[in-house]
């Protein structure tokens, strides 16, 4: 009985997709397979960078981008291997820059940790910039989003946000029609609802007067 030792027919298919910068399917596939075991249901590896160049360690480092995630996967003596990773949730800001033999890409957390990775290829290091240029404004899309339903649930309860005031209005405006028709003018005027929203709201609030 024969026994192979190489990846499935779908894991050579992703390898295939993953190599079409110059990157060693063999490294690419060693990269996978140690990923794989930390990735969560649901994550999909997108694309995967290497280290390259005389000024690369014999060992390289790689980038590893996931539908949920950047990943910085370092080798170590004995086979080790450590991970540096942030969900794309955390990306505040992602630089590139080029050189004379290769390019470095730096992600900034929200929190404002740095990730680097230098000696890249400037073609993989300008696709990861690309990807993560694109997940930086669908995450800040996100957040703008979160915020506006927020806002637009704080409208329809009895502490109504003034986006002039900057916070909740107090308990005692807050049972006050007047005012929280003022504060909904406000959040109309600030593009935080729709024409549609702020008119009903308020004849909810004119009828209960």
């Amino acid at each position: 009985m024969s026994t192979n030792s190489g990846p499935s027919a779908k894991a050579a298919e992703l390898i295939r997709a993953l190599t079409n910068e110059e990157q060693d399917p063999a490294l690419v596939q060693t990269v996978l397979e140690r990923v794989q075991q930390i990735m969560t249901s649901g994550e999909n590896v997108l694309y995967v960078a290497v280290q390259k160049g005389p000024l690369a360690k014999m060992s390289p480092d790689c980038a590893v981008l996931t539908n949920r995630r950047f990943i910085v996967y370092r080798p170590k003596l004995l086979g080790r291997v450590t991970f540096e990773d942030h969900g794309w949730r955390d990306l505040h800001d992602a630089k590139m820059q080029e050189n004379v033999l290769g390019a470095t890409f730096t992600l900034k957390t929200v929190a404002g940790q740095l990730l680097t990775i230098e000696h890249l290829p400037k073609a993989q290091a300008r696709r990861l910039y690309a990807f993560a240029q694109e997940m930086e404004e669908q995450m800040r899309d996100e957040r703008r989003a979160r915020d506006l339903e927020e806002k637009r649930a704080a409208a329809g309860g009895v502490f109504v946000a003034s986006p002039h005031a900057g916070g909740p209005l107090s308990p005692a405006d807050a049972s006050d029609p007047v005012q929280r028709l003022k504060a909904l003018k406000e959040m109309f005027h600030a593009g935080l609802i729709s024409a549609s929203e702020y008119e009903t709201k308020r004849a909810e609030i004119i009828s209960k007067m």
